[in-house]
């Protein structure tokens, strides 16, 4: 087990390591001068040198991605002599809109993009589980049609336009809930979670989808194994064979999506957070593509693939736990 961890985190390194060097490698072919940027429109040729300086921009292209590779783990200095600024550890560098830390700007909206994910993973969870496995135990009835049908219309809504509605019918029409308006746990959790509600729901009908036809599919696979068959026979009530034998067996890539799934989520649903207003690391990144803020969107994309690996990572690792038979 050792030895594969070690194995799995090098691989997940290797992943980070090439989606920093390509997302680099495509900021640094842009046409669009980052310099220019930072120092605005009224910006004279003199101090469009200063800040290239600043930036680094002067450096050779590898120079350039070794010291932000090295910034990430020991922090750096951005520029020389009296005009050097230091960025402390973790260095992703500032934003070119506001002159704040990237990593700072990270950290502010990661507690509300987990809350999202987080609300969001619980709903999708039971609503596409339960509707799969009740579909798989019911396969061919009416019960198992009614629910597959349900899935594939509610798959077939995008989630902007699922958003729309929701605000739409729940806010304007029945003024069941306030528009949202993200609210910190630690202040009002009441109004944390209603604010939020509208949102999770949102993603969950598209993911709840998903997750009702993964579920089906893996529960009516795993129920006509011959370990089934042998629970049955000797005597097991039928909730411990579906639940300890046939379930544990059948959520393996239901597994493997959740992580995939969840990963993404903790990296910002840009979608969701810009139409409900969420201030979250998804609204962000959409922020940072519309002035081209660089630094900001590296920031973003490094994280992402920070969470996407490391939620398979430890999905690998709880393969054992869920499926026994992994352990050989």
């Amino acid at each position: 087990m050792t030895l594969y961890l070690i194995r799995r985190l090098g691989g997940a390194a290797g992943v980070l390591l090439a989606v920093c060097a390509i997302t680099f490698t495509i900021f640094y072919l842009l046409p669009a001068d980052p310099a220019a940027a930072a120092c605005g429109k009224t910006c004279t040729p003199e101090r469009q040198a200063l800040v290239r300086h600043m930036m680094g921009l002067d450096q050779p292209v590898w120079r350039q991605f070794t010291d932000y590779l090295t910034g990430i783990f020991t922090g750096r200095d951005l520029g020389s002599g009296p005009h050097a600024l230091h960025c402390g550890f973790p260095c992703l560098g500032y934003s070119y809109e506001n002159s704040l830390p990237v990593w700072n700007q990270l950290t502010d909206r990661m507690p509300v993009s987990a809350s999202l994910a987080a609300g969001a993973a619980v709903l999708w969870l039971a609503i596409g589980l339960g509707a799969g496995v009740t579909a798989a135990l019911r396969k061919g009835t009416l019960t198992d049609r009614g629910l597959m049908v349900g899935a594939v219309a509610t798959a077939s809504l995008p989630v902007y336009f699922t958003a729309v509605m929701l605000i739409w019918g729940v806010v304007r029409i029945a003024g069941i809930l306030p528009y949202p308006s993200y609210v910190p746990l630690t202040d009002d959790p009441p109004h944390w979670a209603s604010n939020l509600l509208l949102p999770w729901i949102a993603l969950a009908l598209l993911y709840a989808a998903m997750y009702a036809r993964q579920s089906r599919s893996s529960m009516i696979e795993a129920m006509t194994h011959a370990y089934i068959r042998t629970a049955r026979a000797k005597g097991l009530p039928e909730r411990t064979v579906i639940v300890k034998h046939g379930l544990r067996s059948g959520m393996t890539p239901v597994l493997t999506l959740f992580g995939m799934d969840l990963g993404g989520l903790l990296a910002g649903a840009v979608i969701t957070e810009s139409i409900f207003g969420t201030p979250g690391v998804g609204q962000l990144f959409y922020d940072a593509l519309r002035r081209s803020d660089q630094p900001v969107i590296l920031g973003v994309t490094l994280l992402a693939a920070f969470f996407i690996v490391g939620a398979n990572l430890v999905v690998d690792l709880l393969y054992a736990v869920i499926d026994p038979r992994v352990r050989y």
